[in-house]
């Protein structure tokens, strides 16, 4: 054990900078892989192979040299992100760099963006981005309040992971980190169904859902990001037009903004109109309503309660538990 710490091991001791450091990423001689082609091709005999006795070789030196020097370390590929060796269909996946988590929040609560906006320009998904801002404003608070913060265990950990850096200027585009519009699949969508169709009828996207549910919307308008696809649109009808895609897209995030700007006056006039005890230890909110919310069957939206659930009725005496129709 010792002889390999003081050999091939000794690399691990002082992480390569920017680098994941996976075990995985090294040759039994304590050489970084990737970096052979780029220091010295002659890294794999015997005059590249690392002292077990002193614990130094040419592959740690000339990575070294080449750090220091300003050169570039080639990009990790797939094999360099495995860090258990033996099992090698796991990809360690990235994380977000505290750089984007910073440009995030920056974007929602400096400038005002909606999440779907920053979602898309920033091309990470609308729950990742929602989370981000909800634990950098609990961060935050948590610094004005005095609290410590685990940041060098933070700071550890995110040395050992993948990231996705944030982009330089805010005019280029950013490196995507995921995939943010995938089609989420509904529960009506989840039967297998045989529908006979005339040959004269045109049959498209929603007709289709229709046919699974009366309420259910074609896939374009269930995506997260139905926008995408309405630029998608103009930009093939109007290629090399990219004032008409910029102007649109401007129309767009200003359709999104009223729409936030809506919600937040609505949410203003609801707690303006909430009468609120305090005492040292509660918050007690009281509000009007009316009886008539909850609807006929008790489980309208906008019923009190309707947040904690209503419980199903399928364990009640005299309820129906046989099918009563044909999907």
């Amino acid at each position: 054990m010792f002889r390999w710490l003081n050999g091939p091991g000794s690399v691990f001791r002082e992480p390569l900078p920017g680098s994941t450091n996976y075990l995985n990423a090294y040759d039994h001689s304590g050489n970084l892989i990737r970096a052979r082609t780029q220091t010295n091709p002659r890294l794999n005999n015997t005059e590249g192979a690392v002292d077990a006795d002193s614990g130094t070789g040419m592959a740690r030196h000339a990575l070294d040299q080449n750090f220091a020097g300003g050169k570039p370390i080639p990009k990790e590929t797939a094999d360099d992100l495995m860090p258990f060796p033996m099992n090698r269909q796991f990809r360690s996946q990235p994380v977000l760099s505290e750089e984007l988590r910073d440009e995030i929040y920056r974007m929602i609560s400096q400038e005002g963006k909606s999440v779907r906006i920053v979602s898309e320009k920033l091309e990470v998904d609308m729950q990742r981005v929602g989370a981000v801002y909800r634990l950098k404003t609990i961060e935050n608070q948590w610094i004005q309040e005095g609290k410590r913060l685990a940041t060098p265990y933070a700071r550890a950990v995110n040395e050992m992971l993948p990231k996705t850096p944030a982009p330089p200027s805010s005019k280029l585009r950013a490196i995507p980190h995921e995939s943010i519009n995938d089609l989420p699949v509904h529960a009506a969508t989840r039967n297998q169904l045989f529908h006979p169709v005339p040959e004269s009828m045109h049959f498209n996207r929603t007709s289709a859902a229709k046919v699974f549910s009366r309420d259910l919307l074609p896939a374009e308008h269930r995506i997260p990001h139905p926008e995408m696809v309405e630029l998608a649109k103009v930009a093939q009808e109007h290629r090399g037009r990219d004032d008409l895609i910029k102007e649109r897209r401007e129309e767009l995030e200003k359709e999104e903004a009223a729409v936030l700007n809506l919600k937040r006056e609505r949410t203003a006039a609801r707690e303006a109109a909430a009468l609120k005890i305090e005492n040292p230890r509660w918050l007690f909110r009281f509000e009007n309503i009316k009886a008539e919310s909850v609807g006929k069957d008790g489980r309208a939206r906008g019923g009190v309660g309707a947040r904690y659930g209503v419980p199903p009725q399928d364990r009640k005496k005299g309820q129906v538990k046989i099918p009563t129709r044909v999907v």
